[in-house]
């Protein structure tokens, strides 16, 4: 049943035996016998692509319940017996792991030190299914249909600029200074345009566009481009504090900042989420509290 549902989400027998550690002859085999043994065809086969049949499809749904029951049982008995094991595969951006996740969980892996946990990054929002991800830390809006999206604390944000960059330009005391200045300008993949910058003026939200020389498509290139003295950037406050600390960067128009940058857990509908999994999301949860403020609720974006 792993085998099945593994080569239905990744689309490939090559790409499930990967994922599952198994030589592929082993998968095919695997799908052979269960094929034999219900009596039906479960996968069409081209050179191309592999898809579940419509009574693959059915079946596909009953084994993901079965498996998550067999997976909550043998969770039960690990944690009446402290021993809860196994692997929780987690994506998140660069900044968000090497600043915050990864620094903490020493504390993780010291509660529970049978669980192992594999941290992806990357600004791109993964297809979890697909790429055989338990769950996702996103930044910004989540509007990706049937996943489940636990809201965490906003992050606090902020506009900065390099001393240098300061000392050449001048510093902005106003929103319409900023006519006479540049920012490194962060480019939406799919549209192709730049994000404004956001500044909150008497509790209202104003955006601006910006003038640049540098854009980007990756959130540590943002921060890059700052470093190196090409104008303006909004990122996470907690992004920057070593740089603030050693002088490098400075905050600019405090009395303007954007609004907090939502943040979210969000793991796949139609799964039930393994005990280990749950257990390092509440952690995920807790962290980020105590590093941004209050968690908050949780809620399908999707049917």
């Amino acid at each position: 049943m792993r085998v099945f549902t593994r080569i239905v989400e990744l689309g490939s027998f090559t790409k499930a035996a990967t994922d599952l550690g198994l030589p592929r002859a082993t998968v095919t085999l695997a799908v052979q016998q269960l094929e034999s043994r219900l009596g039906a065809r479960l996968l069409h086969r081209t050179t191309r692509e592999v898809s579940a049949t419509p009574e693959g499809q059915l079946y596909y749904r009953r084994c993901t319940r079965v498996l998550a029951e067999v997976e909550d049982a043998e969770a039960e008995l690990a944690q009446g017996a402290g021993k809860l094991r196994g692997k929780v595969r987690i994506h998140m951006v660069a900044g968000m792991a090497a600043h915050v996740v990864i620094p903490a969980l020493p504390d993780f892996h010291e509660r529970y030190p049978r669980i192992d946990v594999e941290v992806g990054t990357g600004d791109r929002a993964v297809d979890l299914v697909r790429e055989g991800v338990d769950c996702a830390l996103r930044a910004g809006v989540v509007d990706t249909p049937h996943l489940v999206v636990r809201r965490l604390t906003p992050m606090p944000q902020a506009t900065f600029a390099s001393t240098i960059y300061l000392a050449r330009k001048g510093e902005p005391r106003s929103l319409e200074a900023l006519e006479r200045h540049w920012a490194v300008n962060y480019v939406e993949a799919t549209t192709g345009k730049p994000y404004p910058l956001d500044f909150v003026v008497r509790g209202e939200l104003k955006q601006v566009t910006m003038n640049g020389v540098l854009t980007v498509m990756d959130s540590e290139a943002y921060v890059s481009g700052c470093l190196a003295h090409f104008g303006l950037i909004q990122v996470p406050a907690y992004r920057l504090a070593a740089h603030m600390a050693d002088g490098r960067l400075r905050e600019v128009l405090p009395n303007a900042r954007p609004p907090p940058l939502p943040l979210a857990l969000v793991h796949p509908y139609q799964r039930k989420v393994p005990p280990r999994v749950r257990l390092f999301m509440d952690w995920i949860a807790a962290l980020c509290a105590k590093q941004f403020g209050t968690s908050a609720e949780e809620a399908p974006t999707g049917d």
